[in-house]
């Protein structure tokens, strides 16, 4: 494929998709670049501002200019916030693209996160909703992907090797 990114991750919340994605960005020799840090420069306030000042709509708005926008500009390293891949016109653009998804069960997301309430959208039962979020996203996460990597029990480093192994990628 030309243009774009050499590797786009997906996963949920706390999957590693910004440690592995740095890391892999540094391994290969090519640029890092995440969409919510995108969105949080462009807006000047963080994810969770955007959605209680504004709503889930307006961000997920915001979320699928920025994915468009990398997809096109980004030849690097690019990772997607956990909800960019609920929009159908956002799967539709990631089709081509080489994008891996990263995997992780409730307890291993527990033991990373801790489900604190500065996740938007795990503010009430923070393991009931991710499991409830991890249910209405799990075959949208897979539909997308080229690659499946499981995280649990995985340092960064084995789980940014795990992706340059199933994408056949050479370190720089």
């Amino acid at each position: 494929m030309s243009g774009g990114p050499l590797v786009v991750l997906v996963g949920p919340m706390g999957s590693g998709k910004s440690t592995v994605g740095a890391l892999l960005a540094e391994r290969l020799g090519v640029p890092y670049r995440d969409t919510d840090a995108d969105i949080v420069a462009a807006e000047g306030r963080t994810v969770s501002d955007i959605f209680v000042e504004d709503g889930e709509p307006h961000f997920r708005a915001l979320e699928r200019a920025a994915v468009r926008a990398a997809l096109v500009e980004h030849t690097g390293v690019l990772a997607l916030g956990g909800g960019a891949v609920l929009d159908e016109g956002t799967r539709a653009l990631l089709a081509p693209h080489p994008v891996v998804y990263l995997s992780m069960d409730v307890e291993e997301a527990v033991k990373r996160v801790g489900l604190n309430t500065a996740r938007p959208l795990l503010a009430v039962n923070p393991r009931r909703q991710w499991r409830e979020l991890m249910e209405a996203r799990r075959h949208l996460y897979t539909e997308v992907a080229r690659a499946v990597v499981v995280t649990d029990g995985r340092t960064p480093e084995e789980v940014a090797q795990a992706v340059l192994d199933v994408l056949e990628l050479k370190d720089a």
